[in-house]
């Protein structure tokens, strides 16, 4: 279990530290909520996450077999929703090697798909996911 704690700095700023490694996040409401919108929001962080698991999976999978990520990245757009306030959906756009061979595409794909994070979203969310064979 990895702990992590939060602490309230006042103007709606939120500062986060991951207990294990001492690294550190902070967060503020966006503008459209209260905020000034000078960081990531806590919405913000789903999405970021999003993003990075979906590569972290990919990496841990398919560097047993020998494909490199390196260069790999991805964008995520969070589109919200009133009443209640959540996420309404994650556009996701992955943008991977030219050199990861065509027969293992869907292979990557399928580790992206049952990342974690994703795993963890509620099923209202629509999470739509492209991927770009893109990286030179």
């Amino acid at each position: 279990m990895v702990k992590s704690t939060t602490h309230y700095q006042g103007e709606k700023h939120c500062e986060i530290t991951h207990e294990p490694s001492g690294a550190r996040i902070a967060t503020d409401a966006p503008k459209d909520n209260h905020g000034k919108g000078e960081l990531f929001s806590p919405t913000d962080l789903v999405g970021a996450a999003m993003g990075s698991c979906m590569l972290t999976t990919m990496a841990i999978h398919s560097e047993k077999d020998g494909i490199v990520l390196k260069g790999a990245w991805a964008s995520v757009e969070k589109e919200m929703i009133a009443n209640p306030r959540r996420i309404a959906k994650l556009n996701v756009v992955l943008h991977l090697p030219m050199s990861i061979p065509h027969d293992y595409r869907k292979k990557i794909e399928g580790f992206a798909l049952g990342c974690p994070v994703k795993e963890s979203m509620h099923p209202d969310m629509q999470i739509p996911v492209l991927f770009h064979y893109d990286i030179a």
